[in-house]
C-alpha cells in the first residue's frame, strides 16, 4: 500500500502556530502523501481550533474539565483518534502527559516539538516559557528545538531532528522563544514530512 495517505491528527493546547505550519505545509503541497484530518485540544479556548476551522479541517475537545475521569479521558481521546482514522499524531504544544495506553496503541507513529536541545532543559516542568527561562538563567549560548518520537517518558523518545540557534547578548525568554520557534516550524515539517514518509513504507 505505497499509496496510502497518512492521516495525520495534532494535538494542542495553546496558539497553534506549530499547527498552523504544518497547515501551510500541507497545503503547499510540501507534505506529500500526507493529510491533516483532525484537531484535538486539550482546552476549548485554544486558538489552535480556529486554525484548524479557517482551513476546514475537523476538531474537538477532550479536556479535563470534561472529562475529570482520567480513565474515561483516555477512552474518549483513543476514539477521537481512531474515529480520525488517525495513522500520526503530532504534538504540537499539547501540555498534557499521553497515558501509556494512547502510546501503546500508536507506538512509533506520535511526534513531539521541544523548544530546547534534548537532553537539555526537557522533562517535567521543562514546557514553554520555562523552558528559555532556564536557558537564559544558565548563561547557555545556544539552544534550538527538537522533534522526537513519543515513549513513556517524558521527552525521552527517539531523536528525529535538531537544530540550534544561538543565545545572544540582552536576550530575554520571550526574544529566544521567538527564535526558536522558528526553527520548530522549520524541522517540525521536515521531520513530520521524514516520518510520513517512513509509514507510507511500512503501511
Amino acid at each position: 500500500m505505497d499509496n496510502k495517505k497518512i492521516n495525520i491528527t495534532v494535538l494542542v493546547s495553546g496558539g497553534g502556530t506549530n499547527l498552523q505550519a504544518l497547515i501551510d505545509a500541507a497545503e503547499a503541497g510540501r507534505l506529500p502523501g500526507a493529510s491533516i484530518n483532525r484537531i484535538i485540544s486539550s482546552s476549548h479556548t485554544a486558538y489552535a481550533l480556529e486554525r484548524g476551522k479557517k482551513h476546514g479541517i475537523a476538531t474537538c475537545v477532550v479536556s479535563g474539565k470534561d472529562f475529570p475521569d482520567e480513565e474515561k479521558r483516555n477512552e474518549k481521546l483513543l476514539e477521537e483518534l481512531r474515529r480520525a482514522d488517525t495513522d500520526l499524531i503530532v504534538l504540537a504544544g499539547y501540555m498534557k502527559v499521553l497515558s501509556p495506553v494512547i502510546i501503546k496503541a500508536y507506538e512509533g507513529r506520535i511526534v513531539n516539538i521541544h523548544p530546547s536541545l534534548i537532553p537539555k532543559y526537557c522533562g517535567r516542568g521543562f514546557y514553554g516559557i520555562r523552558v528559555h527561562e532556564a536557558v537564559i538563567a544558565a548563561g547557555e549560548k545556544e539552544s534550538g528545538a527538537t522533534v522526537h518520537f513519543v515513549d513513556e517518558g517524558v521527552d525521552t523518545g527517539e531523536i528525529i531532528m535538531q537544530k540550534k540557534v544561538p543565545v545572544l547578548p540582552g536576550d530575554t525568554p520571550e526574544s529566544l522563544a521567538a527564535r526558536v520557534l522558528e526553527t520548530e516550524h522549520e524541522i517540525l515539517e521536515a521531520s513530520v514530512g521524514r516520518v510520513v514518509a517512513d509509514l507510507q513504507k511500512r503501511m
